[in-house]
């Protein structure tokens, strides 16, 4: 294949933006030891940051929509969005093996729009009740000199998640050792990342209203499909004390991700599920290689989950309870950091 557009080509350098997290990290550790309550167990590098209170372990999270916004804006629906919201944050604080308690949620308008608000909100309040949390408040700001575009709806949304430790102490992957099983929880389709890329690809070709070949629904319906949501299964499993060794929320950057959970081994996929779907339409449609694809979208698995080859059959079935298709897509070995796939036959370093 003719190398293609790459994820950096559409505007987004995921090693830049990694740099930029570092030193941020370094910048913010100062503050660290500021605490007037509690202790900071982990504030920088994870899923969510850590600070112990009492007897508890709080876990705290931020994170956005991304561009999947402007997707809603051209089809006009709006009460979808807030459901990838929630998804963003509950799907990285369970990460740490904590359970979501509160929600709070940021939304920047253009111009005031209180239709719009409603909508948001009903799909807030959707990826809240599937997260067995609450939504205890949040900001409206209207910013007609930050927020672009012609539309009456045009808007960024963002949120913060609080959740609570399960089991006292967190789940931060310094328990994954060489022979553990990487198990993948089946996506709904994209969920909310590499949309920059996806959109460029497929907005170049389609409008929202076509259909394509490797679709089952139009294009505008299917990059709208909602980001699942994994508490349920994995609180269920946690609680179960089902032994886990990592939990990773597969998002921006694909697969690159897993040695934040620990540096000191080898993430090896050699049984990813074949491309299909968003996936391929994207990949044939920007000529894109099949390293990038995986370096960028989640590929079909939307989380992962590592432990020991004894506890995986019992969390492949409270998966399956929940109705989420959970395989073995990789394994453990030594190393320092790598992430390796298997890709077309071929062994592959993301």
């Amino acid at each position: 294949m003719t190398k293609g557009i790459t994820y950096r080509d559409a505007g987004v350098d995921i090693g830049s933006i990694h740099r930029g997290q570092k030193s941020i990290g370094e910048i913010i550790s100062v503050t660290h030891k500021m605490l007037a309550v509690g202790k900071v167990t982990s504030g920088f590098g994870h899923y969510a940051g850590l600070v112990k209170l009492a007897d508890q372990t709080v876990a705290l999270h931020a994170d956005g929509v991304g561009t999947k916004v402007i997707v809603a804006q051209m089809m006009n629906k709006f009460n979808t969005v807030g459901i990838d919201c929630v998804a963003m944050n509950v799907n990285d604080v369970i990460c740490v093996g904590a359970q979501p308690v509160a929600f709070i949620d940021y939304i920047a308008l253009r111009h005031p729009n209180e239709w719009l608000l409603q909508e948001i909100a009903k799909g807030l309040v959707k990826g809240a009740q599937q997260s067995k949390m609450a939504i205890v408040g949040g900001e409206t700001a209207v910013l007609k000199d930050i927020i672009s575009g012609d539309s009456e709806n045009a808007f960024d949304l963002a949120g913060m998640v609080m959740g609570v430790v399960v089991r006292g102490k967190p789940i931060l992957g310094d328990m994954i050792q060489p022979g553990d099983i990487i198990l993948g929880v089946e996506s709904s389709g994209l969920h909310s990342n590499g949309y920059t890329l996806a959109r460029k690809v497929l907005l170049s070709k389609y409008s929202v209203d076509d259909n394509a070949d490797h679709l089952m629904q139009t294009v505008g319906e299917e990059l709208l499909i909602p980001t699942r949501i994994y508490v349920r299964p994995v609180i269920e499993i946690l609680k179960k004390r089902i032994r886990v060794h990592g939990l990773a929320n597969i998002t921006g950057g694909g697969f690159t991700k897993l040695p934040r959970l620990n540096s000191r081994v080898r993430y090896v996929f050699d049984n990813l599920p074949a491309l299909k779907g968003i996936f391929k339409q994207i990949q044939v449609d920007g000529n894109i290689e099949n390293k990038e694809m995986y370096r960028t979208f989640n590929m079909g698995v939307g989380f992962c989950v590592v432990a020991s080859k004894a506890t995986i059959d019992d969390i492949i079935s409270v998966f399956e309870k929940h109705k989420m298709r959970c395989e073995a897509v990789g394994k453990i070995e030594k190393g320092k950091g790598e992430v390796t796939a298997r890709l077309d036959g071929r062994k592959e370093t993301l």
